[in-house]
């Protein structure tokens, strides 16, 4: 997405109309488009966890070597907030996966780029309990799309891009975001200790899977022998637990039941730990 300045003035990309689900919008892009492909030569994608759990498996490797070879971490707000982008190509701004044929992880493709030409805002009302969608078009003035015949409902066209799965999936990391954002001074700047806890539970499905298996975790959580198989063999499940996790360390959201002991087993431990001066 970008802007430009004619005049004085700001020319944004993004048309200020609200819209629901069932509101029509003109948009269709395709590979006998003139533009088509040139959004991919100038991006600025932020990941979801979803995002990084189909890209890793599309490309065969470990979401911890995915962090790695691929992302940027960014700050997300004031406190440090982590979050990721997609890494460009070498020496330009192009997508790493835009190949001459166009994209080449097209069908794992991250969800801002299964949005476009749509944004979604999400927002969360003073002492509500849910927040509230509403999206809006998104027209820059390369894309030719718009200029397509083809109409849609919003609802429509998020089935069509496969947008569904991928809400629902991050739905809960979604929410623990936007309460930070909402409650953030009452919160204060969050530890680098916490930081790094968001970034492995929010990212890093397969280090969190590591995690689980630690004496750290063990001594701490009171999980049962099925869902932790559960757990260390299905990545939807950890990472929607570790979710779980986030809302528990951050805002004291108790979903996942504590060792009797826990606190005493932990305190040991670190001392333990601790070297010898």
């Amino acid at each position: 997405m970008s802007s430009q300045t004619t005049a004085g003035f700001i020319k944004s990309p993004v048309q200020p109309v609200r819209m629901e689900l069932d509101e029509r919008f003109q948009f269709h892009c395709h590979p006998g488009v003139a533009c088509f492909n040139a959004c991919c030569k100038s991006i600025d994608i932020t990941l979801t966890p979803y995002d990084i759990l189909r890209l890793k498996n599309r490309l065969g490797i470990t979401s911890t070597e995915f962090l790695v070879r691929h992302t940027t971490r960014f700050d997300m707000d004031a406190h440090g907030l982590p979050g990721v982008k997609l890494d460009h190509q070498s020496n330009s701004k192009a997508c790493q996966f835009l190949t001459e044929e166009g994209c080449g992880v097209y069908q794992d493709r991250p969800s801002a780029c299964r949005y476009y030409a749509l944004g979604t805002v999400s927002m969360r009302k003073k002492a509500a309990a849910n927040e509230e969608n509403f999206y809006f078009v998104v027209k820059e003035d390369h894309c030719l799309g718009h200029n397509e015949p083809k109409t849609q409902m919003v609802r429509e066209y998020r089935h069509e891009q496969g947008v569904d799965d991928y809400d629902e999936l991050n739905a809960e990391w979604r929410q623990v975001v936007l309460k930070k954002r909402s409650c953030g001074p009452t919160l204060g700047k969050p530890s680098s200790r916490s930081l790094d806890f968001f970034y492995l539970s929010s990212y890093d499905v397969d280090g969190l899977r590591e995690f689980l298996k630690s004496p750290g975790f063990s001594e701490t959580y009171d999980i049962d022998e099925p869902f932790m198989r559960q757990l260390l063999n299905d990545e939807v499940i950890l990472m929607k637990f570790g979710f779980r996790l986030l809302k528990q360390v951050l805002f004291g959201e108790a979903t996942i039941p504590l060792k009797p002991d826990a606190l005493e087993k932990r305190i040991a431990r670190r001392r333990a730990e601790q070297p010898i001066s």
